[in-house]
């Protein structure tokens, strides 16, 4: 008769393996099934705008004035299949992206090296203080018909009406991250003998790039409105230029085809400066993980 061998107990590091892995994958699926509820709430909520536009336009409005959802998606299929009058929707998008790019490159640079300097440098602040605030009062997008006149039609007189529009909206931000820089910091690393470039780019700019990065969400969406109101105020090609001829042919369906188009531009570049910003602020505590600690 063999003697039966004792079942041992599970090590307590296994149990708690098993146990972590249980939660973890019971928080996923929380997570699959919260984010599919949202996107379902949100399909439902455009199905349901769409579709009372729809029956408004064909029953109680006249759709020449309002246009309705059929036939924006006709004008959509039309641009993208066989063009616009005035040549490829693609390349009329293209040139509007240019724009907007090369605009927010600029300001964007221009906004972070002059907000940091200003934000480090008190006594230039105080100097310079009048004229930024007189820039910032001026009406930019007025200032697009005056650089037509400077520049022209080309991509030029655009894109300095990007950079004007992009430029404050970084500048502020950059100036107000570089003057919350902790003092007790900067005082300590130049008892340790750094220089004041050494204290600028290791410990200003790593401060202020939440706040400039924060800043770009907004400062991407004056760029395409600059664009946008460029090409409207006079051009040879853009999205802006469709838009103004949809408006001047009395045609509703292309004036929202062409706002359909520019807010997925917006979108996808949100996502993109989104994702840098993740990547880029990897060390900042996530919300979830700020909420479990009780902050």
């Amino acid at each position: 008769m063999t003697t039966p061998t004792p079942t041992l107990p599970a090590p307590a590091y296994a149990l708690s393996s098993e146990r972590e892995a249980a939660l973890l994958a019971g928080a996923r699926k929380s997570v699959r099934t919260s984010t599919l509820k949202i996107w379902g709430l949100r399909a439902i909520i455009v199905a349901l705008w769409l579709g009372s536009w729809e029956v408004t336009a064909t029953y109680f409005i006249d759709p020449f004035f309002y246009s309705k959802p059929s036939q924006i998606l006709v004008r959509l299929v039309q641009w993208f299949g066989t063009g616009t009058q005035f040549g490829s929707i693609w390349e009329n998008l293209g040139y509007t992206v240019l724009e907007a790019v090369l605009g927010f490159v600029i300001g964007t640079v221009a906004g972070v090296v002059l907000g940091v300097l200003l934000g480090r440098s008190s006594y230039l602040a105080e100097v310079c203080s009048p004229f930024i605030k007189a820039a910032n009062a001026v009406p930019r997008i007025v200032l697009a018909a005056l650089f037509i006149i400077w520049f022209g039609f080309g991509i030029s007189s655009k894109v300095a009406t990007v950079v004007v529009l992009v430029f404050f909206a970084v500048f502020f931000n950059a100036f107000t991250g570089a003057r919350e820089v902790d003092g007790n910091v900067v005082n300590n690393a130049r008892i340790l003998g750094a220089s004041k470039s050494k204290i600028l780019t290791s410990i200003v700019l790593p401060s202020a790039t939440t706040w400039i990065l924060s800043s770009l969400h907004t400062a991407f969406g004056f760029a395409l409105i600059g664009a946008i109101v460029g090409e409207y105020a006079g051009a040879k090609k853009g999205m802006g230029m469709l838009i103004a001829n949809a408006q001047g042919t009395f045609d509703s369906a292309g004036i929202y085809a062409g706002m359909i188009i520019v807010t997925v531009v917006a979108l996808l570049a949100e996502m993109l400066i989104t994702t840098a910003e993740n990547k880029l602020l990897k060390w900042r505590p996530s919300q979830a993980t700020t909420q479990a600690q009780g902050i």
